[in-house]
């Protein structure tokens, strides 16, 4: 699935579309470069989740926690060496449990993630705005 946006509310709006129907133990894998939209598509699924704290990129934290209807666990792994860095980071408890993972710099850490980890790629047009397409996404069609 592909997705034009073009303005930060649009890619909100996308982000908060595709919370609605994340169920307990998804996780998101981000990709895309400096300035793509990661942490804006985050901002949706935050607040389709009820979560009313402003969310950060966790650049220099790694990982931040949030609560809402389900935890949202949001992690940047752009600092890390290795995936042998984020697997001693403790994440097991959080990909395999029952909240909503959003990983930031996915890329660095893809062959650690479950096979299930749906992949959302962000592409930062010209113009201003972004191409998302989002792949092994299994709840159906996403509407806007």
């Amino acid at each position: 699935m592909t997705f034009h946006t073009n303005s930060t509310p649009e890619t909100i709006e996308l982000g908060k579309a595709i919370g609605k129907q994340l169920q307990p133990g998804a996780v998101i894998a981000l990709e895309g470069t400096l300035a793509a939209g990661k942490t804006t598509i985050t901002k949706g699924i935050a607040e389709s989740l009820g979560i009313t704290e402003t969310i950060t990129s966790p650049t220099f934290t790694l990982i931040s926690e949030y609560k809402g209807k389900l935890p949202l666990y949001h992690m940047d792994v752009y600092r890390l060496d290795s995936t042998e860095d984020f697997i001693n980071l403790g994440v097991e408890e959080m990909i395999y449990g029952n909240g909503v993972t959003v990983i930031e710099w996915s890329e660095k850490v893809k062959t650690e993630l479950p096979s299930e980890t749906i992949t959302i790629a962000l592409e930062a047009n010209e113009s201003g705005g972004r191409t998302i397409t989002i792949t092994n996404w299994p709840y159906g069609d996403i509407q806007i």
